[in-house]
């Protein structure tokens, strides 16, 4: 009886490391709401309207936000940004610490545009964009 328990539990466990939190795309206070085309544009190097910035490769948040933002993998991300540089034409968004470092530059400059995890929304900067 130990054994489908067990295998019960792990599927529990592995169906909760796959639930999706909903990700917030943020900018200063003052930052007027964006489409998920105008953000997928910025992360994608398509637009340079904005300094994107970007959590670490290992943030689970990260892959999240761009699977939902452009539809790619970070993999095909990774590739485009490569085109991109090689040709000469930008640089791929700043890596920041994590969710307070990207909350602390963006309060910092109305140019700059990140994104969290909804839950870590707070007064010093505004969603723009929530991505479910």
């Amino acid at each position: 009886m130990k054994i489908p328990y067990q295998l019960f539990a792990l599927a529990l466990l592995a169906a909760a490391g796959t639930a999706s939190a909903q990700v917030a795309v943020v900018m200063a206070p003052s930052a007027a709401p964006l489409t998920k085309d105008q953000v997928a544009n910025l992360y994608l190097g398509r637009s340079f309207d904005l300094k994107p910035l970007d959590l670490p490769e290992s943030s689970p948040v990260r892959e999240q936000f761009y699977k939902k933002a452009t539809e790619r993998d970070l993999a095909q991300v990774k590739a485009t940004w490569s085109r991109i540089v090689f040709s000469g034409k930008g640089q791929p968004p700043k890596e920041v610490a994590d969710a307070a470092a990207v909350k602390k530059a963006v309060a910092a400059d109305p140019k700059a545009i990140g994104y969290i995890e909804k839950g870590a929304v707070d007064g010093t900067v505004k969603a723009v964009l929530t991505l479910d």
